[in-house]
């Protein structure tokens, strides 16, 4: 056993330096299941927490090769029964057969070559071009034309222009940098007041062009969308994002972090908490795991008590579902690999998606996830907890049911890894669990995407309008300075330039407002 144990520790190395590769720049670490207690259902992007205080000695099997008839293999709980004949009716076995992942040959990253000159605007405009802001301008005009017309003339209106529309838009964008709740603090003279912006566009003109401010004027007669007055605008950003950028093949489906700023919350009293609205839509994307760039928006919108309200959307796999489709739809015939969290997992989506050539790898809950044709064996808990990192397996044709230990049971579905091949969780204080390829990959991909949602989460606009539109729009603009950003730090400009995710903020919205050019700080 002495032998064993020096065995695994002589191969360690080779193996993190294995894990390392095989993820080039990601993280690969246990923060997503580091603390989590007897129910891993709760939400796996944001569940990282406090350094274990678990000893390395806490794995002490031998690190397999393979999991089928390993160490690792989990041996079944006392007073369990082997896999029940139904469950072998419903094609579930425990053979494990490798099996290739699925090929892809694309080649990811920005579609264009920004030149090295190229400024924190024209990486916004790939996304929000001249035309938009010109089309914002005609429809702004003609709202507050009509609605001039029905409440009475306002005769310090002026119809405004491209130039304050986009001094408009920086105004509100600056919020993003200085973390201020209201966009009017730019001209308090206070503590977030900011001169040079004053300057350039009066507090009384601002507000003027707020109110009036439209994206969409007027609905037509065909258009039942609630969001008929953004949708214009958010089909824009998407094929902005579509042409601009192409995804890795690893992606993940999740809600960012969008609520409010917690410096409000801590600060703030409970009137002034009570008098916040509570938003009305949910909004989920899909994320590139490689570079964090968001490739589509999906906004989910809360009409009433209906099925379709986001109350039920909280509560029914079946909705996530459909966001699911909805984010996919242009994914199809890609071999792309998406990561999902347990209110999506589910065997018939996964299955539904791999005929279109989308391959996925799940974090699954029994209590959150749509288990139908599932083997209920694997969802039950053991009456006595396995040792850390050990696992089972059932297979179904392509998909993989995956149980894996690790303070409680991590139950995964996928059809994107083979059951097979090994991986390792690097522990925070020295040591490594074993685990299939699949936990592995879900840990690193993950990982990556909390660090990026904790860290561009601190730059979405803190100006919070109370209609539901153009709250939806803000957010919307959020995601395409954080996209130009990444685009920017992928470009030979960043080389030129290094700019902070601050300083590029700061820099859009001084280009925004067409101050003079003055360089950041490095």
């Amino acid at each position: 056993m002495a032998e064993g144990g020096g065995g695994a520790r002589r191969r360690a190395p080779a193996l993190l330096e294995a894990a390392r590769a095989r993820y080039e720049s990601l993280h690969i670490s246990d923060d997503v299941f580091g603390e989590s207690g007897p129910d891993s259902g709760g939400n796996p992007f944001y569940s990282t927490s406090a350094a274990s205080h678990s000893s390395s000695a806490a794995s002490s099997d031998d690190e397999p090769e393979r999991p089928g008839p390993s160490p690792g293999l989990a041996a079944p709980p006392p007073g369990a029964q082997e896999p029940e004949e139904d469950e072998a009716g419903a094609g579930w076995s425990t053979t494990l057969r490798d099996r290739p992942p699925p090929r892809f040959e694309d080649t990811g990253g920005p579609t264009r070559q920004m030149p090295p000159s190229a400024s924190a605007m024209d990486f916004f405009q790939l996304f929000v071009p001249d035309n938009v802001l010109k089309n914002m301008v005609v429809q702004t005009n003609m709202y507050a034309k009509k609605f001039q017309e029905r409440f009475g003339s306002d005769g310090a209106w002026a119809d405004v222009t491209l130039a304050e529309m986009k001094a408009f838009l920086g105004c509100v964008i600056s919020t993003s940098t200085s973390h201020c709740e209201s966009v009017l603090s730019i001209w308090s003279g206070g503590f977030y007041s900011n001169p040079s912006l004053a300057l350039v566009m009066s507090q009384a003109r601002f507000e003027k062009i707020l109110k009036y401010f439209h994206v969409v004027a007027f609905r037509s007669s065909q258009t039942t969308h609630g969001l008929y007055k953004v949708q214009p605008f958010l089909d824009s950003l998407q094929n902005g994002f579509d042409s601009a950028f192409r995804p890795s093949q690893t992606q993940v489906l999740h809600e960012p972090l969008i609520d409010e700023d917690p410096v409000f919350i801590a600060t703030c009293t409970e009137r002034e908490l009570r008098k916040r609205k509570k938003r009305k839509f949910s909004l989920w994307v899909r994320q590139c795991s490689s570079t964090g760039f968001i490739i589509q928006i999906y906004v989910h919108l809360k009409e009433g008590g209906g099925p379709d309200g986001l109350d039920a959307l909280k509560n029914k796999p079946q909705l996530h579902g459909m966001v699911a489709r909805s984010l996919c739809r242009n994914a199809a015939g890609r071999n792309y690999i998406i990561f999902t969290g347990p209110s999506i997992t589910s065997l018939t989506l996964f299955e539904e998606f791999e005929k279109q050539g989308i391959y996925c790898c799940g974090l699954l809950s029994p209590r959150k996830s749509d288990c139908t044709g599932l083997p209920p064996s694997m969802l039950s808990d053991p009456a006595s907890p396995p040792a850390r990192g050990q696992h089972q397996i059932r297979t179904k044709g392509s998909m993989s049911l995956i149980c894996w230990y690790n303070k409680g049971p991590f139950r995964f579905l996928t059809n994107a890894y083979s059951p097979v091949q090994q991986g390792v969780i690097i522990r925070r204080r020295a040591g490594q669990i074993p685990c299939p390829l699949a936990v592995e990959a879900f840990a690193a991909h993950l990982s990556y995407i909390c660090k990026y949602d904790d860290k561009y989460s601190k730059y979405f606009i803190s100006h919070k309008p109370n209609k539901t539109w153009q709250q939806v729009f803000w957010f919307a603009v959020s995601i395409a300075v954080n996209n130009a950003y990444v685009l920017y730090k992928m470009s030979d400009a960043y080389h030129v330039k290094r700019y902070s995710r601050a300083q590029f903020g700061d820099r859009l919205v001084r280009e925004l407002l067409g101050l003079e050019d003055t360089s950041p700080a490095h």
